[in-house]
């Protein structure tokens, strides 16, 4: 049904309103998915066309109807060409998020259709439950619901929200997917940076009886996930190919997993692998201690180290130690362009020292979840590590930045997140994780 025009009223240009809108804990502030189709829409109007899903707030030349922060608003070009509809948050960089293009509204029919979709992707094209239950379910603008993630860990659905509209129609969604899963149970966290992206705040929603932690299976390796304090959704679900890949590389071989988090890659390496020796090593207690709970769990034996991973690697080094493969995955490391100098640097000096902990001959992965860094950026960035990475030059040995003998890199593969990770075409920027496969010689 196309949307009745707003009735008249001053138009207003789009700019960031208000401070944050805070929720308490309990229920989510629920919407409904569908709106009135007897009742006007709001429209925003674009100074030029985008088929991107997200529509900066810049680009929006007026908005007509009262449209409110959260509300499905009817986006059009000039003077009348409407495009589609989205979810409208003056507050967000991102003012419109496109959850249905063309001059239909979003139904209910609309809506099951794009729930039935993201869990057949999983469940028939893919066939994960074959071999985890533990996957993404919704990822964003991938599965056209934009501002909106959800992983599925056994019988609960784990969503976290960077959209306030997203987040206000958080329970019907999360109610229609659990109806073709069959799951029982639901968790809902804002994104790290709501506040300062979004204007809104709110503590973790959890369903009545839903348990504070889950064990899921991934190729019949148990993890722990633990919802409250954990980061993201609880687990990284991205890495699951990643990880199994890894572990094809371990058979009788010693093993450094540095970020460890819950001991994802290290675990695997010896229960698939077949590892001889594995340390993990992250900065944080709370995961450390998941993951020896998943080593014991997996009766495997891998060795946990609370540490900074830099003084960590300088006193590999000053011990002479080095490793047949080497896992670097960190953390985020640029969430903002202001902080993409700053992040680049941090990879370019934590990849030079994990590069010199690895034997001759031997692998390295190295990965990067920052979406600002560009694959070719950070496959530059691995080399220039490389050029600086081979045994030091005695000449500067007392230097406080000694030189090093540059170290050859062979690039074997560069992978990504698993394919339940999918990526709008119209969003290549949703391809975030890099994982760039190398054996150094």
């Amino acid at each position: 049904m196309n949307a009745r025009r707003p009735s008249p009223r001053p138009s207003t240009r789009a700019r960031p309103v208000g401070g944050p809108i805070e929720y308490a804990q309990g229920p989510i502030a629920d919407r409904p998915l569908c709106v009135d189709p007897a009742l006007p829409v709001p429209a925003v109007y674009l100074r030029t066309p985008t088929w991107h899903p997200l529509i900066y707030r810049k680009r929006i030349d007026r908005v007509e109807g009262g449209a409110r922060p959260g509300d499905l608003v009817a986006v059009y070009l000039e003077p009348d060409q409407l495009l589609g509809y989205g979810l409208y948050n003056p507050r967000s960089e991102f003012a419109v998020r496109i959850v249905r293009w063309g001059t239909e509204l979003p139904d209910a029919a609309f809506w099951r259709e794009r729930f039935e979709r993201a869990v057949a992707l999983r469940r028939d094209f893919l066939g994960l439950d074959r071999v985890t239950d533990a996957y993404r379910l919704v990822h964003a603008e991938g599965d056209g619901l934009p501002g909106l993630v959800v992983d599925r860990f056994g019988e609960t659905l784990s969503a976290e929200v960077f959209s306030l509209g997203m987040f206000q129609r958080c329970r019907p969604i999360l109610d229609g997917l659990a109806a073709l899963c069959g799951t029982r149970h639901t968790v809902v966290q804002a994104g790290p940076n709501t506040v300062a992206q979004e204007g809104f705040a709110c503590p973790p929603v959890v369903s009545d009886g839903a348990p504070p932690r889950v064990t899921i299976h991934e190729f019949q390796t148990r993890f722990r996930v633990r919802f409250e304090g954990g980061h993201k959704t609880g687990f990284f679900c991205d890495q699951r190919d990643n990880r199994k890949r890894l572990a094809g590389f371990c058979g009788g071989k010693s093993v450094l997993d540095l970020c460890c988090y819950s001991g994802g890659f290290a675990i695997q390496a010896k229960r698939l692998g077949g590892a001889t020796e594995v340390i993990g090593v992250d900065l944080d207690e709370e995961p450390l201690q998941l993951a020896r709970e998943n080593a014991d769990l997996n009766q495997v034996r891998v060795r946990f180290v609370q540490a900074d991973i830099f003084p960590f690697m300088r006193d590999m080094l000053r011990g002479g130690r080095q490793f047949d493969v080497v896992v670097l995955d960190p953390p985020k490391l640029i969430r903002s362009r202001a902080e993409i100098d700053e992040g680049t640097r941090a990879h370019f000096d934590m990849n030079r020292l994990a590069m010199q902990l690895v034997k001759p001959g031997g692998l390295m992965l190295s990965c990067t979840c920052a979406g600002l860094l560009p694959e070719s950026e950070f496959v530059r960035l691995l080399s220039a590590a490389a050029r600086q990475a081979g045994p030091p030059d005695p000449r500067t040995a007392g230097d406080e930045r000694p030189r090093h003998a540059p170290r050859a890199m062979q690039i074997l593969e560069k992978t990504g997140a698993a394919p339940d990770h999918p990526v709008d075409a119209m969003c290549p920027e949703g391809e975030y994780l890099n994982a760039v496969w190398m054996r150094l010689v």
